[in-house]
């Protein structure tokens, strides 16, 4: 097989774990549910409304809350993903997640649902349509940009700004599905899928080697899902904090839907996870008073 053949390959195996993992059961985040259980505590009835019908940022919601909100989101997640790893290290452990690509379609369904729980709590819309059938192609664009913001894939960074760009200068209350799809930003799209689909099987098979030692293997397999979920959960954080699709301004640059854009070879850019970890550890010992449970704000 040529080289080129195998790095499309990588991005049409990428597709195929999303849209797998998007099928399973509780991945979709309800929008309208899971803000309103999140922000019931902090605004008024009125802001909640607009906040489901616009956006957090419109409705005016402190930034003091939306931050709360998505550490309580990035811990109730990483404690999800955290346990069923170190479960199926186990052996005799779930063995329906016995295979690499069950494993992988189970870890890309939490990053599926933190993905969704960022971009709600950071004004973007509804990601899904209501029911269970497949995503559309904008859908499945823009999740793949998040993920690969996650994994550390730096051209993935400028896709999301250019999109949240395009919704800000057209006051879009939906994804740009051309851009997505046929135009601007759909050869970003295309390239870091490619990247995705070599790096997300290399992180999986190396916890996979962590389940073959009977011992330890819960404990690994456990320690190693820690060890990434959460550093990565936070880098997306931190890049839809900044400027949205309803915050226009500062590094996201205003692009039409239908211009066309230069695209570089992808480049992954990692931030140490031990730094990212240990900082999500001291921000935990001093929490921001706001009186809510991971339970209370991971309702949906």
């Amino acid at each position: 097989m040529s080289h080129s053949h195998e790095i499309e390959d990588s991005a049409l195996t990428f597709s195929r774990i999303l849209n797998t993992a998007a099928r399973l059961p509780g991945v979709r985040i309800d929008r309208a549910r899971y803000l309103r259980s999140s922000l019931r505590r902090y605004c008024t009835e009125d802001q909640i409304e607009q906040a489901i019908s616009e956006s957090s940022a419109v409705a005016g919601v402190p930034p003091k809350v939306v931050k709360a909100m998505a550490k309580t989101s990035i811990t109730y997640e990483t404690t999800k993903v955290t346990g069923l790893s170190a479960a199926a290290g186990i052996p005799g452990g779930f063995a329906l997640l016995g295979t690499v690509p069950a494993d992988l379609a189970q870890y890309t369904s939490h990053m599926l649902r933190i993905a969704q729980k960022l971009a709600y709590i950071y004004s973007w819309p509804d990601l899904f349509a209501v029911g269970d059938g497949d995503m559309d192609e904008a859908t499945e664009g823009i999740l793949t940009l998040f993920i690969g913001v996650m994994v550390g894939v730096q051209m993935a960074q400028g896709g999301v700004n250019k999109v949240a760009s395009m919704m800000a200068a057209q006051v879009l209350k939906k994804l740009p599905e051309k851009a997505l799809t046929k135009g601007a930003v759909y050869p970003i799209v295309k390239s870091v899928a490619k990247v995705l689909g070599v790096q997300m099987t290399k992180k999986v098979f190396a916890s996979g080697v962590a389940k073959a030692i009977p011992v330890a293997g819960a404990v690994l397999s456990g320690g190693l899902t820690l060890g990434t979920f959460l550093p990565m959960s936070k880098r997306l954080q931190k890049h839809l904090a900044g400027p949205g699709p309803t915050k226009p301004g500062s590094h996201h640059e205003t692009v039409a839907e239908d211009e066309d854009l230069d695209v570089v070879d992808a480049e992954l850019v990692y931030v140490s996870d031990a730094d990212e970890l240990a900082e999500h550890e001291a921000s935990a010992s001093s929490p921001v008073e706001t009186g809510h449970t991971a339970g209370q704000v991971d309702a949906s």
